[in-house]
């Protein structure tokens, strides 16, 4: 279908071009497919670049850039979202909670992208964001082990879901309520406000993890939530890694925007799923591309695609 698209686009724009006559001069110029693709991606800490290349079956690419197409272009997030409103021959990939009408997001296997087709899990292109905590009884305090737990509760609820719904990420279902579990966490009926709890981890889940801990601090007597995110790598090692969680950057909660590695195994109870995020291929708004495929986006990504025109060639 993309196919067909593309060769149409190309086609219509220059029937337009010749009926329009001197009235050509001010129509926007038709998409070449003999453009080069100019490819942007995340750098090799990224949850998100892990993500995607798991995604599109390019395992090789989450942490190795010599594999990558010449010529690569490395952005954060914001970067690639703010490049493809610019480059009209690039292609990049945000997360779902990034898009907006300034670019446009490619349906990926023939699925749009989103939050309703991640939930129902006909949209593949899709990552889960997860949690992880100290050991029990390796916490800076009783108290601070006590609010983790109760934080770690509260994220199974569907209070929690609302909150991470509103900012961005796609919730877990969840039919418990806040109020009909907090009982069990006696630490919420004091006064906490001088016990402070250090969050990090994945900077691509900072936005939620915030929004969640700000919600909850007054439900737990006020407690200090300190962030500090600096990548999904650091989920693991400032929580539980012996040589860094006891240093002045130890974490007691650890976020990652990626599944767990077998390196950073630890016990089911120490670590969990918060929600689900989408990864959406995205392009300018005049690239007549509407679908790709996961063999398209890995042939672009280890440049067998160099052109917009080699996508016809399949």
């Amino acid at each position: 279908m993309k196919k067909a698209l593309l060769a149409l686009v190309f086609l219509f724009s220059a029937v337009s071009l010749l009926a329009c006559g001197a009235a050509a001069t001010t129509t926007a110029e038709p998409f070449d497919g003999t453009m080069t693709i100019n490819v942007y991606t995340r750098d090799t800490t990224s949850g998100t670049r892990a993500g995607f290349m798991a995604g599109i079956g390019f395992a090789a690419a989450e942490a190795d850039d010599s594999v990558l197409v010449d010529g690569f272009i490395i952005k954060d997030n914001t970067g690639i979202l703010t490049a493809m409103t610019i480059d009209e021959y690039g292609i990049g990939y945000i997360s779902l909670s990034s898009v907006n009408s300034t670019v446009k997001a490619l349906y990926f296997e023939g699925v749009a992208p989103t939050e309703a087709n991640v939930i129902n899990n006909t949209y593949g292109l899709k990552r889960p964001f997860m949690w992880m905590t100290r050991a029990e009884g390796d916490y800076p305090s009783q108290d601070v082990e006590d609010i983790v737990n109760a934080f770690i509760a509260f994220l199974g609820t569907s209070d929690a879901g609302d909150i991470i719904a509103n900012n961005g990420a796609i919730a877990l279902p969840s039919s418990v309520t806040w109020d009909s579990i907090k009982s069990q966490h006696p630490i919420t009926l004091q006064d906490n406000s001088g016990v402070t709890v250090r969050f990090g981890g994945s900077d691509s889940i900072q936005k939620v993890a915030q929004a969640l801990t700000a919600a909850f601090m007054p439900k737990c007597g006020n407690f200090v939530a300190e962030h500090d995110h600096t990548g999904s790598g650091d989920a693991y090692k400032r929580t539980n890694d012996p040589a860094i969680k006891d240093t002045s950057v130890g974490k007691d909660v650890g976020f990652a925007s990626r599944v767990f590695k077998s390196t950073e195994a630890v016990p089911e109870a120490q670590r969990g799923q918060l929600a689900w995020d989408a990864i959406v291929a995205i392009v300018h708004l005049n690239n007549p591309l509407a679908d790709v495929t996961a063999a398209d986006l890995k042939s672009i990504y280890d440049g067998t695609f160099t052109k917009w025109s080699d996508l016809d060639a399949e």
